[in-house]
């Protein structure tokens, strides 16, 4: 899953995707996410498997509205993206996009 936050200007930054998530987990997913309706911010960005790979990930974008919780190591890298994957935790539907800290904050 790759993970997003708003920075000041009202852009969406990338930053990081999270390892792989279990079968039973993807399933749960599948009724949460929504298409991106009218196109989505990241729409013709390549993406890659990891922190140096150059193996791009097959990609489908949605709507950027799902807050999750997850664990995350402090390295980053010099464009503020999470250098290690993420362990996804849980959904929460309880918050709302714009309720999460500004990337960059």
């Amino acid at each position: 899953m790759l993970l997003g936050r708003y920075d000041g200007a009202g852009v969406l930054r990338y930053t990081g995707c999270t390892t792989p998530l279990a079968r039973a987990v993807t399933r749960a997913l599948q009724g949460v996410l929504l298409p991106a309706a009218g196109g989505h911010p990241w729409t013709g960005r390549t993406f890659t498997a990891g922190w140096g790979s150059r193996d791009a990930l097959d990609v489908t974008l949605v709507d950027p509205q799902l807050v999750v919780e997850a664990d995350v190591d402090v390295a980053r890298d010099a464009a503020g993206r999470w250098r290690h994957p993420v362990r996804l935790h849980r959904t929460r539907p309880d918050l709302s996009a714009e309720s999460v800290p500004l990337f960059g904050e």
